[in-house]
C-alpha cells in the first residue's frame, strides 16, 4: 500500500516546482488560489457527505424510516441495505480523504511559497 503512494506523492511535490519553473510566478500563484479553492471546497463535501452517509444507517437502525406503504423500514429493509453501502462509502470519506485533501493543500500552500524565489 505503500509504494502504491508514492507516484501520487511524487506528483504532489513536483507539481508545484514544473508550473512555476516552466510557467512562473503568475502561474504558481494562479495554481496555489485554484488549488486552495477548489481542495477546501472538496474536503468539505467528503466530510459532510460521509458523516452524512455514516449517520443516515444509525438513524435506520436506531428509528427507523417510512416506506412507501406508510410502514417503518428499519434493520434488514432495502433502506437499511442501501443505507449500509453508503455507510461503507461514508466512512473513507468522513475519516481519510476529506482530512488527506487538507494535507494536500498545505503541501501545495508550503512548497509553493518556499519555492517562490525561484519562480520570479
Amino acid at each position: 500500500a505503500l509504494r502504491a503512494m508514492v507516484l501520487p506523492g511524487i506528483i504532489a511535490v513536483l507539481t508545484p516546482v514544473i508550473v512555476g519553473v516552466l510557467l512562473r510566478s503568475e502561474a504558481a500563484a494562479g495554481m496555489l488560489m485554484a488549488g486552495t479553492i477548489s481542495g477546501v471546497l472538496l474536503a468539505t463535501v467528503m466530510n459532510n457527505g460521509g458523516g452524512a452517509w455514516d449517520n443516515a444507517k444509525k438513524f435506520i437502525e436506531a428509528e427507523g424510516v417510512m416506506g412507501q406503504d406508510g410502514e417503518r423500514q428499519g434493520k434488514g429493509s432495502e433502506a437499511h441495505k442501501a443505507s449500509v453501502v453508503g455507510d461503507t462509502v461514508g466512512d473513507p470519506f468522513k475519516d481519510t480523504a476529506g482530512p488527506s485533501v487538507h494535507v494536500l493543500i498545505k503541501l501545495l500552500a508550503t512548497i509553493t511559497l518556499v519555492l517562490a524565489p525561484l519562480f520570479v
